[in-house]
């Protein structure tokens, strides 16, 4: 047994190794398609200027980017801490949390920023499905699919009680239907549509879906709680 068990940890580290070496590539190749507008932001940033920083789609993608090693350091906080108290899949619950945070909340804030005639022009509702579908064109239909991606990914890895597809799919649908209501309410100039919801929600499902060889096995078993410390064997 013990001999089998070592012979599967190289495979095991290999698969890490090759994971880890991807996800790098793919971050670098992503930095690389969008250097240009990134650039052209990256000064009003670095300035702390709100104007053309964190109010443009490129500043905010920037301050994400940049803010990772951040990112990385608030998941590795937790995870040292819940592993020396014997938390079972501490790296998994640390990187869970923080992932949900960071994939989503710069998709919102993207989401709820004015267009030019927010607070003049009426507020405009689109009720009937797959109307604007038409309109989005490829860019619009990948940006609305990313918007809750993140917490459809990670969402069920940290909360046993959302590992369904059903239940991610309800969380995506009325976490959008909030974003649409508030874009409504507040008058941002921006069109409040049933096939956002739609699309927003089927993000988060296609993201739970590739997420699904680690969130299955953790609805069977929680693993915020420590491991109990084994009996004492008892004499005689």
């Amino acid at each position: 047994m013990n001999h089998n068990a070592s012979l599967s940890a190289p495979p095991r580290r290999t698969r890490r190794v090759v994971l880890l070496g991807l996800a790098i590539l793919g971050v670098a190749s992503a930095a690389f398609v969008v250097r240009g507008p990134l650039m052209m932001a990256a000064p009003k940033c670095m300035a702390g200027r709100w104007h053309g920083c964190f109010d443009t789609f490129n500043g905010v993608v920037l301050m994400t980017l940049v803010a990772l090693p951040l990112a990385a350091l608030v998941v590795w906080a937790p995870a040292r801490r819940r592993s020396a108290v014997g938390v079972a899949s501490a790296w998994r619950m640390s990187l869970a949390e923080v992932g949900m945070v960071h994939g989503t909340v710069p998709f919102l804030w993207m989401t709820m920023m004015p267009g030019a005639g927010a607070g003049i022009v009426p507020a405009r509702v689109s009720l009937v499905p797959l109307r604007d579908l038409v309109t989005m064109g490829p860019l619009g239909i990948v940006g609305n699919l990313l918007v809750f991606a993140a917490l459809g990914f990670f969402a069920p890895m940290r909360f046993a009680a959302l590992a369904s597809v059903p239940r991610i799919l309800a969380l995506g649908a009325g976490c959008s239907v909030l974003v649409e209501t508030a874009q409504y309410v507040l008058r941002l100039d921006r069109v409040s549509s049933v096939d956002d919801v739609l699309v927003n929600a089927a993000g988060a499902v296609l993201a739970a879906l590739a997420s699904r060889r680690w969130w299955r096995t953790t609805a069977h078993a929680p693993s915020d709680r420590p491991r109990p410390a084994p009996a004492p064997a008892s004499a005689g």
